[in-house]
């Protein structure tokens, strides 16, 4: 059981996970102060504010540099993938939940209007962030690691 302990004692496993999970609290919290009511469903959801996947992937790329440096290949690697998975989730993730709500709007008005039973179909709109949503991820991971790379570590 060596794996495990190296696993939960590894600050590059640690750091990114405390990051999603902070994201994701907040979001819950947010969540419901907006739509005045408790959805444990965010905690585990995709979109919204902020971004877990950006808190989780900034935070990774923020101990790679604090640790090894800009010059390394540690941070080559979690900055580049930070920057892939920071714009996936402002562009294609978004463009896919908008098209998930036309679709599921579309899938509504022709069940109204059909004599034939259409599937029922919801798709998931809720799965990619706006501008400021991953910029308040990517706060939240940066901050995140720097208190835990120099407090707690």
């Amino acid at each position: 059981m060596d794996w495990l302990a190296d696993l939960i004692q590894n600050p590059f496993f640690i750091v990114p996970l405390a990051s999603w999970f902070i994201a994701q609290v907040l979001k819950v919290i947010i969540n419901a102060v907006i739509n005045k009511k408790l959805d444990w469903e965010r905690l585990f959801g995709d979109g919204g504010m902020p971004s877990g996947h950006s808190a989780t992937v900034s935070s990774l790329a923020t101990m790679s540099l604090l640790t090894y440096g800009t010059g390394s290949f540690e941070f080559a690697v979690t900055g580049i993938l930070a920057i892939i998975v920071c714009h996936d989730a402002m562009g294609v993730r978004l463009e896919t939940g908008k098209q998930a709500q036309i679709l599921n709007e579309i899938i509504d008005t022709f069940s109204i209007f059909s004599r034939d039973k259409l599937p029922e179909v919801q798709l998931k709109e809720f799965v990619g962030h706006t501008p400021v949503q991953v910029a308040a991820g990517i706060t939240i991971g940066i901050i995140n690691a720097c208190i835990m790379y120099y407090c707690i570590l």
